[in-house]
């Protein structure tokens, strides 16, 4: 029986890069069906919301979703419930997508296109694990109140609930330790302990779940040091576990560190493995349709699927190693653009990768 994976190629150079990681997986040979749904913007002008109820079924029937990305500028104006972007809130909840996973690695030949000296990031390889349910983006109560007294009465005030259950934090503990004990052995658990309540109850419940890992070695660091050891040491760090907020900004600036966002994929995943994955970088409306797009990350993402929803490693490192040889023969799209090297499109890079393969 065939595995069904559901695509959702959503708005801007979501289109593109989603069908070369397509192309990507049917190159293999493997016994996959695919099944596309609308999502975001385009599922908003044609079903009048950005995640219709015959998306959703199609989620939860499918092995895994390959995501593109949502979004574009002239959705802005739209009611918040309504914007693309709760496309992909609404899937994380929907599936019960807790852990983000986001590894951060260097490709050898792009060294010199990271922001930093080529010897502060060659070697880098870094997994963020990020919680993806919890935090102040779905903590309550939140909202747009008028302030009744005290020094701002009369002004509007917007306020979040930074909020996590200790059964939240056990979760991705474990997962994130669990992961560390197939890599360098080590785990740097960030918060901001010396200021949020919410933090001091994540590190106790990490240094509680460390006493089941003792082969793992546990660091904790505050979330600004964090983000500045990021670009000045980071090949120091090897599995960082973090909460929604943090985990967001700290893996886009590790993004960098390997010469594009284009570049790196990303797996959110359930208590059963089923998955949706998809590249980290937006849908890039101001390119969309000009073959212009980087569609590594996309298929790097179609080979997270492989290795964690459908437990297929070796396809997986097929794909990855496919990739490794297009840099090495100096095929780049514009982000990625290097004196010396073959400049492509979003097609051409994705046959490049197929003819690796």
């Amino acid at each position: 029986m065939s595995t069904l994976i559901a695509v959702m190629a959503g708005d801007g150079v979501g289109q593109e890069i989603t069908q070369e990681a397509v192309r990507v997986l049917e190159a293999l040979e493997l016994d996959l069906e695919f099944k596309e749904a609308a999502v975001g913007g385009v599922a908003y002008e044609a079903h009048g919301h950005p995640l219709p109820k015959e998306t959703i079924a199609l989620a939860k029937q499918a092995q895994a979703v390959l995501f593109g990305a949502v979004g574009d500028w002239k959705y802005d104006e739209l009611p918040r419930h309504l914007r693309p972007e709760q496309a992909i809130l609404g899937l994380r909840k929907e599936l019960g997508l807790f852990a983000n996973l986001r590894p951060a690695m260097l490709f050898e030949p792009l060294a010199e296109a990271s922001s930093l000296k080529p010897e502060v990031v060659a070697g880098l390889d870094i997994m963020i694990v990020r919680e993806l349910t919890g935090d102040i983006y779905f903590g309550q109560p939140s909202g747009v109140r008028t302030a009744q007294e005290g020094p701002f009465a009369g002004e509007q005030q917007g306020f979040d609930t930074m909020l996590y259950a200790q059964s939240e934090i056990r979760r991705i503990a474990h997962l994130a330790f669990q992961a560390a004990q197939k890599r360098q052995k080590k785990l740097c658990s960030v918060d901001k302990a010396n200021v949020l309540e919410t933090s001091q109850l994540w590190r106790d419940t990490v240094n509680e779940i460390s006493k089941d890992y003792p082969d793992v070695q546990l660091s904790h660091m505050y979330v600004d040091n964090a983000a500045m050891q990021l670009v000045r040491a980071p090949k120091e760090f090897d599995v960082i576990v973090t909460g929604n907020l943090f985990g967001d900004i700290l893996s886009d600036e590790a993004a960098m560190l390997t010469g594009s966002i284009g570049m790196l994929p990303s797996a959110s995943l359930n208590d059963s493995q089923q998955g949706l994955y998809e590249p980290i970088h937006g849908s890039a409306p101001d390119i969309a349709g000009q073959n212009r797009a980087n569609p590594l990350a996309t298929i790097l993402s179609a080979a997270m699927m492989l290795r964690y929803s459908l437990h297929n490693g070796a396809a997986a490192e097929r794909i990855e190693r496919a990739v490794q040889r297009v840099l090495e023969e100096g095929y780049r799209t514009a982000d990625i653009e290097q004196p010396g090297c073959t400049l492509v499109g979003t097609a051409e890079m994705g046959q490049a990768v197929i003819q690796a393969l």
